[in-house]
């Protein structure tokens, strides 16, 4: 009897995709074991986490790799240029000297996770593109609305991300409300006359797409009202209350109020339950950013500072920040499963009524997005690995580092600390010497602009600059574990050199 291999008719198109064949399957290790020997000399040889190449040499570099052939070629040299070519230059964000953004290093399992959603391809836009998918990320949410606080009746959806959930935030605020106070279906009439009188409250050390979110829903930039911050860059309730209080008698309508829990530059909490006790007394809808500082709910040590988080209406949170997930990885909570009716739509080709009423799930009438990935997968896969104790030692450690680093940044002459670090965000200075030598603003944003360059091209660190109070300043958000002190200290001497290197030249 001839063999499977002999007697099994092939596609010329098998060669392309993993197929129930042993050409395609034997293909496909091939590629695998490829792209695993690229990555393992990638991470074995990575001694710096960016390869110092200026925008001109990268330019150079996708002008190599950007020839697309007629005729295909080996898929082993494709990836072997893409690892020499594209890898190498990228952002190593696994390295322990990578500290600008709230960019994460992936954890492994979360890689592993992302394997296995590509070889799956699930659209979790309806059931029968994504079958077992769609039962895990319910059960993902259900599980997360318990952790944060919520009853029975909260509900969510995973997102992209932070800019998504809040634009869904503020969007189910303002259909709420309208249909509330006028009775008005913004699904079928669009906005009422009384909506230029809408009005948002957020801090102004909220994320831009709060003034994003008001732009893109028809409200203007105007409706934002921003409230003063403390010392902690905390918003202030007491001004929120005379805020609210002033739009009330000038026949404003405050629907929505945007708290924060992690701040971008500085990882402040705002008081979140006075300013919960504040939305209910206002009878207005609260909105929570945590976006960042969401992950600090899985510390037992810290998470005392979400006190309140429970109180919200909807929340964000993001998985792609501080649980290290490979990006995109976001959700969405809602503390009423209700308020998802103001997006829900039937579609016969994807979730029909006839399949709501057979009790078929179909998650896309609870989010903007149509196609959506199983991003639930790569959580709980991850959460599965670490497990919930080492987790809360990963929030916990990066915390108590930037404790550390801030104090160590304190005690030496040649740094200006901005301010004692909440979370893992810490934003320094430094002094230059020839300060008084010219104007002095000038002056310091300069020298910093030269020194997270220097870095960049030297490849030693990657650091983050930010404007506080119109001063350039340097921020490490120190979110890898794996960082140490050694390492802070390395950075903070190689800034220094820079510094010095710049006024000498100055001098000359």
């Amino acid at each position: 009897m001839a063999s499977s291999k002999t007697s099994e008719k092939v596609s010329i198109f098998d060669h392309y995709f993993p197929a129930n064949n042993e050409e395609s399957i034997e293909l496909f290790e091939q590629a695998m074991l490829t792209i695993q020997h690229v990555v393992q000399t990638f991470f074995k040889e990575q001694s710096k986490p960016y390869s110092g190449a200026n925008p001109n040499k990268l330019n150079e570099i996708c002008n190599e790799v950007m020839q697309i052939p007629n005729i295909g070629m080996d898929l082993k040299k494709v990836i072997e240029k893409t690892g020499a070519k594209i890898l190498e230059n990228s952002i190593g964000v696994t390295h322990p000297t990578c500290l600008a953004h709230l960019h994460t290093p992936p954890l492994t399992a979360s890689i592993v996770g992302e394997v296995i959603m590509n070889v799956m391809n699930a659209s979790m836009d309806s059931w029968d593109q994504s079958a077992v998918a769609t039962h895990i990320e319910e059960q993902m949410i259900q599980w997360l609305v318990q952790v944060y606080g919520f009853s029975q009746q909260a509900d969510g959806i995973f997102t992209s991300g932070g800019t998504q959930s809040n634009f869904m935030g503020i969007l189910l605020a303002r259909d709420h409300f309208i249909f509330k106070k006028w009775h008005w279906n913004v699904k079928q009439k669009g906005l009422p006359p009384e909506a230029n009188r809408m009005r948002i409250l957020c801090s102004k050390e909220a994320h831009f797409t709060v003034s994003q979110s008001a732009a893109l829903l028809g409200l203007g930039e105007d409706a934002v009202i921003a409230v003063d911050t403390d010392d902690n860059a905390r918003m202030r309730p007491d001004l929120l209350r005379q805020k609210l209080e002033t739009l009330k008698q000038d026949d404003y309508f405050p629907f929505v109020i945007v708290a924060t829990a992690g701040t971008t530059d500085f990882g402040s909490i705002d008081p979140l339950f006075e300013i919960g006790e504040l939305s209910e007394s206002y009878n207005i809808w609260l909105h929570i950013d945590a976006a960042y500082g969401g992950a600090i709910q899985f510390s037992d040590q810290h998470k005392r500072i979400l006190t309140g988080i429970e109180q919200a209406d909807s929340l964000t949170i993001d998985f792609h920040k501080w649980f290290y997930q490979s990006i995109s990885c976001g959700a969405f909570l809602v503390k009423n499963r209700l308020v998802f009716q103001s997006l829900h739509r039937n579609a016969d080709y994807l979730n029909s009524l006839e399949d709501e009423q057979r009790g078929i799930p179909n998650l896309v009438g609870k989010s903007i997005q149509t196609t959506r990935r199983f991003d639930a997968l790569k959580l709980l896969m991850s959460l599965q690995h670490v497990g919930l104790e080492r987790f809360s030692q990963m929030i916990d450690y990066t915390i108590h580092l930037a404790k550390q680093t801030a104090t160590y940044i304190d005690q030496d002459p040649s740094f200006d600390l901005i301010q004692y670090p909440t979370l893992s965000t810490v934003i320094f200075r430094y002094r230059s010497k020839l300060i008084q030598t010219m104007d002095l603003q000038t002056r310091s944003n300069e020298v910093h602009q030269h020194i997270r360059l220097g870095l960049l091209q030297s490849g030693e660190a990657v650091v983050a600059k930010t404007k506080v109070d119109g001063w350039v300043s340097l921020k490490f958000t120190l979110l890898n574990p794996r960082t140490e002190m050694r390492h802070i200290q390395h950075i903070l001497h190689q800034i220094k050199q820079i510094g010095e290197s710049f006024d000498q030249g100055r001098v000359s």
